[in-house]
Order: C-alpha cells, then sequence, then structure tokens
C-alpha cells in the first residue's frame, strides 16, 4: 500500500482486497464512464436532511462506497471534508474527475482503516454491498459519539405501467428481474425499510428515521437503456446477451420514458459512549490500522 502525495489534489490510499465480496458488487469498474453518464444524480435536499437532523454543523465525512461522486459532490460542495471510499479503481478514477479535491480511499467497508472518526458516516445506494457480520460496529467506530450515520438510495423505474410491462416481457427471455431485493428481506409494504430495520436493533444507533424524497424526471429512450447498462444484474450478463437484452428493449420503448425515482432517506445517531458502549470490530482482512488522512 503506497499513499500518493497531495499536490493540491486528492490524497489516495490503497486497501482493497476482493476476495469474498460480491461479483455484481464489482461489477461496475467497466462501466464507470457510462455510470457517470447515465445515473441520476442526488438532490441538494439530501444535505439539508442531514444537516437538520445533526443540528450541529458537520465538518468531516466518510462516504462508503462513493462509485463516481454523484453524492460526494453534493457534501463537498456543501463544505463538508469528504473521504470518499471506493473498492473499484476505475470508478474512483471517474470520481477524481468530477470531484478531484477529496480524499479517496481505494478499499472495501470492511477493509476501512479505524484511526479516524467522523461526524458523518453515509452511503449513497452502496451499502446492500457490505458484509452483514459487524457493519453496525464497524460504521459506529468511524463515527464520532453523536455522529450521524445516513443512508439514501431508490429504484429508477419507469413511472408508467404499461411501458414497466412491455420492457417486463422483453427482458424476461434473458432476466426474470433487475432489482436488488432488500438485504434482509423486508417486505416492500414494511413501514420501516432497510437499514432502518437494521439500525432500530443496532445497540449503536438511537433516533432512526425514514423519509422519502419523491423525484419524477424524464430520459430519452437512448438515456433509459444507458442506465439499464450500469445495473448490476445486466452487467452479470454475458456481453452477447447484454447487447441482445438491450436491442429487445429498445424496440419496445417510446422516445421518451417518465421516470419514479424516489430516494428513501435513512438517518441515525451514533450513540453516546458508556463504560459499556464502545463498539468491538471483528477483525477483517488486516488493513484497519492504514493511517488517517486528513478530514
Amino acid at each position: 500500500m503506497a499513499g500518493v502525495a497531495n499536490n493540491g489534489e486528492a490524497s489516495t490510499w490503497r486497501s482493497c482486497d476482493a476476495a469474498g465480496m460480491s461479483g455484481r458488487a464489482l461489477s461496475f469498474g467497466g462501466v464507470a464512464e457510462a455510470y457517470e453518464q447515465f445515473r441520476p444524480g442526488y438532490p441538494g435536499e439530501i444535505v439539508e436532511q442531514v444537516r437538520a437532523y445533526a443540528g450541529q454543523p458537520i465538518r468531516s465525512a466518510l462516504e462508503v462506497g462513493a462509485g463516481t461522486g454523484k453524492a460526494t459532490r453534493l457534501f463537498a460542495q456543501a463544505g463538508v471534508m469528504v473521504t470518499a471510499s471506493e473498492p473499484d479503481a476505475a470508478m474512483l478514477d471517474e470520481l477524481r474527475k468530477r470531484v478531484p479535491h477529496v480524499t479517496t480511499l481505494q478499499a472495501r467497508f470492511e477493509d476501512l482503516p479505524l484511526a479516524k472518526r467522523f461526524g458523518l458516516v453515509y452511503s449513497a445506494a452502496a451499502l446492500h454491498w457490505t458484509r452483514p457480520e459487524g457493519r453496525w460496529s464497524r460504521v459506529a467506530a468511524l463515527l464520532r459519539p453523536g455522529g450521524v450515520f445516513a443512508n439514501f438510495g431508490g429504484p429508477v423505474r419507469l413511472a408508467d405501467p404499461s411501458v414497466e410491462r412491455v420492457v417486463q416481457e422483453a427482458r424476461a427471455p434473458f432476466l426474470a428481474s433487475d432489482e436488488v431485493p432488500s438485504p434482509d428481506g423486508t417486505a416492500p409494504e414494511a413501514r420501516l425499510q432497510w437499514p432502518g430495520t437494521e439500525l432500530e436493533r443496532s445497540e449503536w444507533f438511537v433516533d432512526v428515521q425514514q423519509s422519502v424524497i419523491e423525484r419524477r424526471f424524464t430520459m430519452s429512450a437512448a438515456d433509459y437503456v444507458g442506465y439499464l447498462s450500469t445495473v448490476s444484474a445486466y452487467l452479470e450478463l454475458p456481453a452477447a446477451v447484454q447487447q441482445q437484452v438491450y436491442r429487445h428493449i429498445s424496440t419496445v420503448l417510446p422516445a421518451t420514458v417518465e421516470i419514479s425515482a424516489d430516494l428513501m432517506v435513512h438517518l441515525a445517531r451514533r450513540r453516546e459512549p458508556s463504560s459499556r458502549h464502545e463498539p468491538s470490530v471483528p477483525p477483517t482482512s488486516g488493513h484497519q490500522d492504514l493511517p488517517p488522512r486528513h478530514v
């Protein structure tokens, strides 16, 4: 592991052992440019919600699974000193192009160094790729007492049921579903959704809140297919099959499509410490003692 000197840009530390990580979680690097081009960004309302919940200034933040920096730029532009962690080198390269002045870490969540604590730890549509074992004790170990954890994301769906139906029919010979199921099996109609369900059961977090930010927008058919080309379920298909399914879907789409992309936001506060409440984090790959960088 080697550090890159900070020459006015981001400083970088690499710690990425992909062993045991889901293939779907590491499938995005080959389409990093498309991911940046076709994935929708996040509204500034996210930062406003997090700040209001925190009730105090947030000066430093750690992002888990930053991808190409769609959420990174929001918090960085708001004056937060962000450390963006991402296991995929190609995705991280794309992030550095878009948000060049943040600190970056090429590392899995399970291998993040624990020598520094942050006022905020957050993840945008990436937490479900982390291992459940020790997830919340590790998040707690990365937060200052009273610090905030935030998670936000949601599916990008066709708003018109008739269009959705013909797309499902076109996709069916190749792929039954392109959605990622709830990591803990929570039913879609349940009042509290994942990861709020786990946060409420965790001894490390209190004041769990869940809210929804509604989003509707229009995409061209070509851009929608471009978005599908960044979805992990399609990326797991053989390359030739991917092209087939994209062609089949393209033939049934109107010129433009209405998109429903509501964001579910979960917020929680790291419990204040006591003699019985300090996180014990299970050992991972031995990388947790990497030196901290400026945050």
